[in-house]
């Protein structure tokens, strides 16, 4: 009883902060306006569905996304496993499934054994290639820090929580004479013959524990991290810009104008007009570029494609990113903040080397779109500061007098398709 009270009392309290934790990234997100990203429903189940279920995007590096779909499909499924965990803990039962499942039982096992070791593996790839790999795109000064860490923190989770499901598995396959068909759990447990039945019961017992608390550990870890893209890669890619690439959403208090210009009649709602012209700070974005910020993996595809970054401008899209991330939670934190995005995250100088090409957004396995925040970010520099470097000021300038972007009047214009 004991045993089963102590179980409820962690479980109460990993959900509760967990949950306490969601409702602060909740918050976040209600910083932003409203994306108004709920039409062609179909398109957008179908596009989660292709994305962030099937990992489309992943296969553009083959090795990474084989090692990725190990530890996705072998983390998911082998938690199902936490299913019997929660029943056994609470009821005081022992493998409560065994019995509803039948023979069914030890080969689903068998199988959870033969993906955990198969994560192992992947972590241990995937730490590997971190420390020794000279891929440039995870050695980028914006992961100095606390994104490095965390990248190890959640591999080296990760592969403890498989160890402990295996010791558990192997102790108790060793006080029972190895009874069950558990391959690897059956290796293991030959180097346990040797202990004593109380002492095997003793290190079953800690493993199911470390299990248990390493996932509710992990769970609430999430939050703080990179990998909480794994329970918000589907909403996110649901939330998905479907328009053409390229294609800027028009404003919509600069289309009422131009309406109310063409006809005197139209009078505009001016209940929903932004703050400002484009975004200054976080409040001037809208939903789907805070959670795009969240569910941000800083796998760095986007910058390892930007030809401004290749070029050596400063702009990199995952910083972008990761400093949308960090103002929101600067705003969690202390709301009366006077700092802004504009100028203390973001320079002028990163938002006009992007060159609007979209190979950031293309290259995203979850369809992040740093370029949606530059160009909102832009909009505001041009239209609410008439701050553009001289190039683009003198193209706008012509445009607006000649109606063209070079220095000729409209009365020239023929004289451009003469023959010399």
């Amino acid at each position: 009883m004991i045993e089963q009270v102590t179980f409820a009392v962690l479980l109460f309290i990993g959900g509760t902060i967990f949950t306490l934790k969601i409702l602060r990234l909740r918050k976040g997100l209600s910083l932003a306006r409203p994306s108004e990203r709920n039409d062609q429903k179909a398109e957008r189940w179908k596009t989660m569905t292709r994305i962030a279920l099937g990992q489309r995007k992943m296969g553009t590096k083959p090795l990474a996304a084989f090692f990725h779909l190990i530890v996705y499909v072998g983390f998911v499924i082998i938690n199902i496993e936490v299913i019997e965990i929660l029943l056994d803990g609470l009821l005081g039962t022992h493998r409560i499934l065994k019995y509803p499942l039948g023979s069914l039982y030890n080969p689903i096992m068998s199988i959870f054994e033969w993906l955990g070791v198969a994560v192992i593996i992947a972590c241990i790839a995937f730490l590997f290639r971190r420390w020794f790999g000279r891929i440039p795109r995870l050695k980028h000064k914006e992961l100095d820090g606390w994104p490095q860490r965390d990248a190890h923190i959640i591999l080296y989770t990760e592969i403890v929580l498989m160890i402990a499901l295996l010791t558990m598995n192997a102790a108790e396959e060793a006080s029972l004479k190895n009874s069950a068909p558990f391959f690897f759990s059956n290796i293991i447990a030959q180097g346990l013959a040797g202990i004593s039945s109380e002492n095997l019961f003793f290190i079953q017992k800690s493993a199911w524990w470390v299990h248990f608390v390493g996932i509710l550990a992990f769970l609430n870890y999430l939050p703080h991290s990179k990998h909480f893209h794994i329970i918000l890669a589907f909403p996110n890619t649901w939330y998905s810009n479907l328009a053409k690439r390229g294609a800027i959403t028009p404003m919509t208090a600069v289309t009422n104008e131009i309406k109310a210009m063409m006809d005197p009649s139209f009078v505009p709602d001016i209940s929903n007009n932004p703050k400002h012209f484009g975004a200054k700070d976080i409040s001037d974005l809208h939903f789907a570029n805070l959670l795009n910020a969240y569910t941000c993996t800083e796998c760095g595809r986007c910058t390892d494609e930007c030809p401004a970054n290749q070029t050596g401008k400063l702009l990199s899209p995952r910083k972008i990113m990761i400093s949308t991330r960090k103002r929101v939670e600067e705003l969690i934190e202390n709301p009366g903040s006077e700092l802004n995005l504009l100028d203390n995250y973001i320079t002028r100088e990163e938002l006009w080397a992007c060159t609007t090409c979209n190979a950031c957004v293309e290259a995203c396995p979850l369809n992040i779109d740093p370029l949606d925040i530059i160009v909102q970010m832009r909009q505001y520099l041009v239209m609410e500061e008439s701050s553009a470097p001289q190039s683009i000021n003198a193209m706008n300038t012509n445009i607006e007098n000649n109606g063209a972007p070079w220095a000729y009047s409209q009365a020239d214009r023929g004289m451009w398709i003469k023959e010399n």
